[in-house]
């Protein structure tokens, strides 16, 4: 795979014209509906060759075929609100790679966690080793230092996208190797600060502890998200999820939602009604069908309340829609 030539988005597109020119109804509307599909695994040998180039070990998604590399920004101290919240609340950028439903190349799909000014240098450094710039935006309000999020994609072989991300990062604080080491684990986890089980109960879904922090993630089942020819799934990003940190009383919650267009403005309606605040809405990826949005919400109160308001969001994805904009 390593001397494969390295297959861009733009290529990719090109090669696939015949769909563009049906307005992406053919290969794009078929998968959407379909059954979900199956990505060719990532070799022992793949894997080992990502972890080699980014200089650090990460996570196998045996299920959806995705390796992910965790990002945390270690280095920095974020407060929300005056009060400190941790690292795993939100702050932590990803790097995963998977294989093209045809197994011929492979797709990299990347969050990076920045601060103002490390923004424009990572642009240049990406698309100087051979990436692209999917998005760049906020996740929070309130947040000092003040962060932004940048997406990074692009096409070619596993060992190959390793190595170029590893290029683009070199210089910038999200590599591993320009980390500190992380600080010792808390004496308190969220399995002592919050009722897990409680809020299990009310979000329909198992949690993941990490450290302080309770995080929920949900991926979009109902449909089959095709981007440069990979199925986006949840563990390469293409998910909703909630992350909840402070005290049971007390608690902070921030997240995100994955929608189609239609599904939006009914999201934002049933987040203010349980009091979260919206914070941003936007696009993650350029080529996707069907088109997702990204919804991402905050806020402050008791943990259960802020559940429900999560939950409430969850339950308006999937729904027919009506209305103005049902045929878009």
């Amino acid at each position: 795979m390593e001397n494969q030539p390295l297959i861009s988005r733009r290529a990719w597109l090109g090669s696939t014209s015949m769909a563009a020119t049906a307005g992406l109804t053919g290969l794009y509307a078929t998968a959407a509906s379909s059954a979900p599909l199956k990505t060719p695994a990532l070799s022992a040998e793949e894997i080992a060759a990502i972890e080699g180039a980014i200089g650090k070990k990460g996570t196998y998604n045996e299920a959806q075929a995705v390796h992910t590399i965790a990002l945390p920004r270690n280095d920095l101290k974020i407060a929300i609100k005056a009060e400190s919240v941790p690292i795993s609340f939100g702050f932590g950028g990803w790097v995963s790679i998977k294989k093209t439903v045809d197994g011929k190349s492979a797709v990299l799909m990347s969050d990076t966690v920045l601060l103002q000014e490390e923004v424009n240098p990572l642009i240049s450094a990406a698309q100087a080793a051979g990436l692209e710039v999917g998005a760049m935006h906020n996740h929070f309000f309130y947040e000092e230092p003040r962060i932004f999020y940048m997406h990074l994609h692009g096409m070619g072989s596993p060992a190959e996208l390793a190595k170029k991300f590893a290029m683009a990062i070199k210089d910038a604080k999200i590599a591993p190797a320009n980390q500190p080491a992380p600080a010792a684990p808390p004496t308190q986890t969220a399995k002592d600060i919050f009722d897990i089980s409680a809020l299990d109960a009310i979000v329909k879904y198992t949690g993941v502890v990490n450290g302080p922090t309770y995080k929920y993630t949900v991926g979009r089942q109902d449909l089959t998200i095709m981007s440069m020819g990979a199925e986006m799934t949840a563990a390469i990003g293409l998910n909703s999820w909630a992350s909840f940190a402070g005290t049971k009383t007390n608690a902070h919650i921030a997240g995100d939602i994955a929608m189609l267009g239609h599904e939006v403005n009914s999201v934002i309606k049933v987040l203010r009604d349980h009091q979260l605040e919206v914070v941003a809405v936007h696009n993650h990826m350029l080529d996707e069908n069907p088109r997702m949005i990204f919804l991402h919400y905050y806020g402050k109160g008791a943990a259960e309340d802020l559940a429900k308001g999560f939950r409430a969001a969850l339950d308006v994805l999937g729904k027919t829609p009506n209305g103005s904009h049902s045929g878009h």
